[in-house]
């Protein structure tokens, strides 16, 4: 800082204010600063910001899975709102084994250099319910249920069965199938509660099961079978994987979509790549979590109080296409 600041003939306290991005440095000054810092080569010490005031301005994100759809969604939208608020990122993922644990991954942020975290709970950890953030560490979790200690925020899994139900029902359908997502997963279990409470609210009894692990081939295979199910009139997969892969399952088997089944899946992935897209579908807002997620961590770090015990929802949206069909038309 002083070797800048003798360049560009300005104090080292105007070098700092420029570094940190103050507004009380003339333009004139600023550019000169900044152009001695390109010649020098000269890079803040963010170690020592941090000792200067108390922030690294960097947030932790802990995921189990970096490819997903959904979650490389919401990793791409913390990132842009962590940019956009002069923040980085440091992201770490659970691997298998024994530490799969909330406070096993705390215990690993803890030796980075963050100012708080966001964990998405893509499955539920054994010690979620008991789980205390330490004061240190501000701790924001992406989960279906709430924390009794910690600010949680998702999409709205449940609703969004209950949703596909009435909207299916309402187009003349008796029932509804389901094609759920792995056991593991958080979502596929809520999303699957809300498709059974849904029916057996209405008095529907609930048709058999089907099970994917989110891959399209799997779903496929769920539409071969789906096809001799003499009832089955609409299907609801638990992603747009499986949905697509039912609707081609489903007319290998020589079903027409949707003349005699319809299909509707979740999340909206498929957009932008399957040319002519026909898959209706509810739209899992990520950009939105993880926008939320973000905000709530920040103003953590910063002395603002965000309520624990209550979970902020994200609604979803429908996008109709051409794969239902309304049997009262």
């Amino acid at each position: 800082m002083q070797d800048v600041a003798k360049e560009a003939g300005v104090s080292p306290q105007t070098v700092s204010r420029v570094a940190n991005g103050s507004d009380a440095v003339r333009p004139e000054t600023r550019m000169r600063v900044e152009a001695a810092m390109e010649k020098l080569g000269y890079r803040p010490n963010y170690a020592a910001r941090a000792l200067k005031h108390g922030r690294f301005q960097d947030i932790g994100v802990v995921m189990f899975n970096l490819s997903s759809f959904g979650n490389s969604r919401i990793l791409d939208s913390i990132a842009t709102a962590a940019n956009d608020n002069g923040y980085a990122i440091t992201v770490h993922s659970i691997g298998r084994g024994r530490d799969r644990t909330v406070q096993a991954a705390v215990e690993r942020m803890k030796q980075l250099p963050v100012d708080g975290m966001i964990i998405v709970m893509e499955e539920q950890l054994s010690d979620f319910a008991e789980f205390q953030p330490p004061k240190e560490l501000p701790v924001v979790l992406l989960s279906e249920s709430p924390s009794r200690h910690c600010p949680t925020v998702d999409a709205d899994q449940y609703g969004c069965s209950q949703a596909v139900v009435d909207y299916l029902l309402a187009k003349g359908h008796r029932t509804v199938y389901h094609i759920a997502g792995p056991a593991t997963s958080r979502a596929a279990q809520s999303r699957e509660q809300g498709w059974r409470d849904a029916l057996s609210s209405r008095g529907i009894s609930v048709p058999p099961l089907y099970t994917g692990d989110w891959e399209a081939d799997s779903g496929y295979q769920c539409g071969l079978a789906l096809a001799h199910e003499a009832d089955c009139t609409a299907v609801y997969a638990a992603n747009d994987q499986m949905a697509y892969g039912a609707m081609l399952g489903l007319r290998a088997a020589g079903k027409r979509v949707p003349e005699d089944v319809s299909v509707i899946g979740v999340d909206d992935s498929l957009a932008g790549t399957i040319p002519r897209l026909e898959l209706t579908t509810m739209r899992m807002r990520f950009d939105r979590i993880g926008r939320r997620a973000f905000s709530m961590v920040r103003d953590l770090c910063e002395g603002t109080d965000v309520p624990t015990n209550v979970k902020t929802v994200i609604p979803v949206e429908l996008v109709e296409r051409d794969s239902v069909r309304d049997l009262n038309a």
